[in-house]
């Protein structure tokens, strides 16, 4: 029995590591607005200089905690066409007259009408070959500022998890954003003026399960030679 429970322990830890997917973004993904020290020199009733912003200056992202708009469009497309011939030919040939005259002709053996050798070979190779990929994603993330760098550029960084059914779709998205690519109007950023962007897009279920090979058949996948 206590085996048993053992399995049923481990059991429920795998289903609970698999029900959210592993991420390569950028940790955190998300971070609360930095503690505001009331004995901080300059500040005042009104002014805060942890929050303070330019008189003329739109309200855009800008402090760690600051939430921001991301407009997924991505949009990839890449093809590669290769073809190659390669031919090779070669020819020998060889021939003895002399043995038809006297006084090599005696011998009835070397009355033979001569001696004559041919070889030749060929050799020819043609490949070609032709890849394509597309890849397409668009939608809307907000993520949150999680570091402001030296140079005032944003590393953000969010998720956004939609259930449906018993199905869980995941779609995360962390990179270094340059406050001047902001729109004001819409506090928004396209995904393509994001650096070092790391977009995902997975689902966790039973469908999205079923569509996985799983670990013993990878196992021997890998490990048998045949």
């Amino acid at each position: 029995m206590k085996g048993f429970a053992v399995l049923l322990t481990l059991a429920a830890l795998l289903v609970g590591c698999a029900s959210t997917p592993p991420t390569s973004v950028h940790q955190p993904m998300t971070a609360r607005p930095l503690h505001q020290d009331p004995t901080q020199a300059g500040n005042g009733s009104i002014y805060q200089a942890n929050s303070a912003r330019p008189l003329f200056e739109d309200r855009r992202a800008r402090y760690v905690g600051d939430i921001l708009t991301v407009n997924i469009k991505e949009n990839n497309r890449a093809s590669a066409e290769s073809e190659s011939k390669a031919s090779r030919s070669s020819k020998v040939s060889a021939s003895i007259d002399a043995l038809n005259v006297p006084p090599f002709n005696v011998n009835p053996l070397n009355r033979a009408a001569g001696l004559n050798v041919a070889a030749g070979s060929s050799n020819t190779f043609s490949g070609s070959g032709d890849v394509g990929n597309t890849n397409a994603f668009t939608g809307t993330i907000t993520v949150t500022v999680i570091e402001v760098l030296p140079n005032g550029n944003l590393l953000v960084s969010g998720e956004k998890q939609v259930a449906i059914g018993h199905q869980q779709e995941f779609i995360r998205l962390s990179g270094v954003v340059n406050p001047r690519d902001i729109r004001s109007e819409t506090h928004s950023v396209d995904s393509s003026r994001i650096a070092d962007a790391r977009i995902e897009y997975k689902a966790s279920g039973y469908i999205s399960e079923a569509q996985v090979m799983g670990w013993l058949a990878r196992f021997f996948l890998s490990a048998l030679p045949f």
